[in-house]
């Protein structure tokens, strides 16, 4: 065999080992529905950019945001009258376990947490969401367009997270939200901790969860130092020895590469910059902390590093790591200038993260932080939007963004108010007033009492 027929197999074997530049698996099949173009008037718009805008309009043409403003005219479009009622971006909820742990909450469908290993990276949480769970249209109905779905924190490397837009599908893929980067979620303190020290296993203290991590990314800087002397000798036409493969490492080198971002569980400041330190010493950016209840004692660390701090508006003491926690956590964070983010972690709490938005901005105005509606819209749209890496395409009411829409029957902030029309990619995909526009799930149609009616 000649060296070149030497070289071409080296690269097929290569390309077997996940080394080789490839497409990436599992793309999504995801496919914008065509809507007729429609002029939202009259509305109270809260753009999510900062804004708030009376007696605005929004026109939407080929499912984007074509003008933003007042007095909005097109012809041959159809009118929505939104006079008395706000209209704000769709609800991205950074935090949930829609599908991996879906309804009904038994064994036979709790697939959140490969808790079999401190280091379980090479797991994806998107080969186990089950898009019939019923609990993906009741977070519709409550103004959610997009969501990432995590693994558990069990785990020091839990796996893969995917972002989904929260549409009918038969599969994850058609839910999956086009171009938008995978995530590594990593964890903190106590769930680590104790999941393995019950098992009288490693890690069994703090100190053991940060060795555990440094090991992980040590092993992966190595795996891309061997990739570049096998590279070097593909260039000197020399055969080189392909890298075990490892999918694990793989998850962890695509962070390395900025290809994947790092969502860290993660409740104490301390551990919070100790997670910092980790990042820097290795090279990689934590994008954001997700819990973070003492985020407030280290705003300005989060400001100067960049991260995103996704929280509760008012869990708190459920466990030791949790006592710290205060109302103003998110304004502080706000205030500091971080990203702040109100997340779920809850199939409950998706339904109403406007009503969770509402209750931290509450807490601010109570604290004297000059913080309004405007603004705290942010924490559940465009901030997490950025926080996963989408903020180009959705987020915020801005021309040449994906209309994705939320039309109010009141202020937002208010808990009588209700999610009328929940729009993605400018398809009515709810209605509250036309049950053809309630979607149900397959498991809907058999086991709740509206599907057998239908």
């Amino acid at each position: 065999m000649n060296s070149s027929a030497r070289f071409t197999g080296v690269l097929l074997v290569l390309g077997l080992c996940g080394v080789a530049e490839a497409r990436e698996p599992y793309q999504s099949t995801y496919v914008v529905r065509a809507s007729a173009d429609v002029v939202i008037v009259g509305a109270t718009l809260l753009t999510g950019a900062g804004e708030q805008l009376e007696d605005a309009s929004v026109l939407v043409v080929g499912g984007r945001i074509a003008a933003v403003g007042a007095g909005i005219e097109s012809a041959d479009v159809r009118v929505i009258d939104a006079r008395g009622k706000w209209l704000t971006p769709g609800i991205i909820d950074v935090h949930s376990h829609l599908g991996n742990y879906p309804s009904p909450a038994i064994a036979a469908t709790s697939d959140g947490n490969e808790a079999t290993s401190p280091n379980t990276s090479n797991v994806w949480a998107e080969h186990a969401v089950w898009p019939q769970d019923p609990q993906f249209p009741l977070a519709l109905a409550g103004g959610v367009t997009t969501l990432q779905i995590l693994p558990g924190s069990a785990n020091l490397f839990g796996g893969r997270g995917v972002t989904l837009k929260n549409v009918p599908s038969r599969t994850v893929q058609g839910m999956k939200f086009p171009g938008a980067k995978p995530s590594l979620k990593m964890a903190c303190g106590e769930n680590p901790k104790r999941v393995y020290g019950d098992r009288d296993m490693a890690p069994g203290s703090r100190m053991g969860n940060v060795a555990g991590y440094r090991l992980a990314w040590a092993k992966a800087r190595h795996r891309m130092d061997v990739q570049a002397l096998a590279d070097a000798a593909a260039e000197q036409d020399v055969m080189p020895v392909p890298p075990e493969p490892d999918l694990g490492i793989d998850t962890l080198v695509g962070v390395l590469k900025g290809e994947i971002l790092v969502h860290n569980h993660c409740y104490r400041a301390d551990e919070m910059a100790t997670m910092i330190d980790v990042a820097q010493e290795y090279g990689y950016k934590i994008t954001a902390f997700h819990h973070a209840v003492e985020s407030y004692k280290i705003a300005d660390l989060l400001a100067e590093a960049g991260i995103c701090s996704a929280m509760w508006a008012d869990w708190w003491g459920f466990k030791l790591e949790a006592f710290d926690a205060i109302s103003e956590n998110v304004a502080l964070v706000d205030k500091a200038g971080a990203c702040a983010i109100v997340h779920s972690d809850s199939a409950r709490g998706i339904q109403r993260l406007n009503q969770e938005a509402a209750k931290a901005l509450a807490a601010a105005q109570r604290a004297g932080i000059a913080i309004d509606g405007a603004r705290a819209i942010s924490w559940i749209t465009l901030n997490p939007a950025r926080a996963l890496g989408i903020e180009s395409e959705t987020g915020s009411i801005e021309v040449g963004k994906a209309a994705d829409l939320v039309l109010w029957s009141g202020n937002p902030f208010s808990v009588y108010s209700r999610a009328e029309k929940v729009y993605i990619d400018g398809y009515l995909y709810y209605d509250r007033l036309d049950p053809e526009r309630q979607p149900l799930t397959d498991f809907d149609l058999e086991q709740t009492a509206r599907g057998k009616t239908l």
